[in-house]
């Protein structure tokens, strides 16, 4: 069985984000991109399956600017994963091109027994490209999948709202999307790191897999950092005084009571 890794660059979440002056979007200079935090489960998965004789290739796919993205690429080979393709495209695909771009990637390498994601992407949270990416491949899916267990069929485990477990069996091929708990994702070893800079990327462009940015559906007009939260204040006094002044501001200001 072949395994497909979906994988997402994002900035890192101790990176400062500026707007670009007319709100178009982020402003990279000085951003620290790094692969999106649920992906990283989805690769040690891969890998995983491999080393457990259940799987015999693990590949990565990733679509974006290709100048930086490789890097990202690079770490997943690092880790241990066999090979690595690129589509190179604009930053702000919508999660439908996306998806499709990932699709007709993963195609070009032929069949895979199971394609893994993340959840979701830290920096949109839109968590649809998964969905999609297996409508495309016509998989059958499960998403936020904390264990996962591989034989003839596919055995998974997700959390619903309120604690709860459900659990599916899916035939494969098919598509599952990692949550954290899934496993311990491994740090890049310094010989992978060595030979992950020797590997060669497959390169995709978005015309050369028959699709064109201007199909995306979605369109970025403006955006807006959150507003300052407001500085906290210290109540003085002793406990009771403390409880008083506290019951005041949740009735005066911040109006719950």
């Amino acid at each position: 069985m072949r395994v497909a890794v979906c994988i997402k660059q994002v900035p890192d979440t101790e990176t400062k984000i500026k707007l670009k002056p007319d709100a178009s979007g982020i402003d990279p200079t000085g951003i620290k991109w790094v692969m999106n935090p649920y992906d990283e489960f989805a690769v040690e998965e891969g890998i995983k399956l491999r080393e457990g004789g259940k799987a015999t290739q693990v590949i990565v796919f990733s679509v974006g600017p290709k100048a930086r993205v490789v890097e990202t690429l690079r770490t997943a080979l690092a880790m241990g994963a066999d090979e690595g393709v690129v589509v190179d495209a604009a930053e702000d695909l919508d999660p439908s091109l996306t998806a499709k771009a990932l699709a007709k990637a993963i195609q070009a390498e032929g069949e895979f027994g199971l394609v893994l994601t993340g959840k979701l992407a830290i920096d949109d949270n839109l968590a649809s490209v998964g969905q999609m990416l297996a409508e495309a491949l016509q998989l059958p899916h499960a998403t936020v999948v904390s264990k996962l267990e591989v034989g003839d069929s596919l055995t998974a485990e997700r959390e619903v709202e309120g604690g709860s477990k459900e659990i599916l069996s899916l035939q494969k091929p098919a598509l599952i999307g990692a949550n954290k708990g899934l496993n311990t994702p491994r740090y890049a070893s310094l010989p992978g790191i060595m030979k992950a800079k020797k590997k060669v990327l497959k390169e995709h462009s978005l015309a050369s897999l028959g699709l064109d940015a201007s199909q995306a559906k979605v369109k970025h007009v403006a955006f807006a950092l959150p507003a300052d939260k407001p500085p906290v204040k210290m109540l003085d006094g002793d406990a009771a005084a403390q409880a008083k002044s506290l019951a005041g501001f949740l009735r005066n200001e911040a109006k719950v009571l």
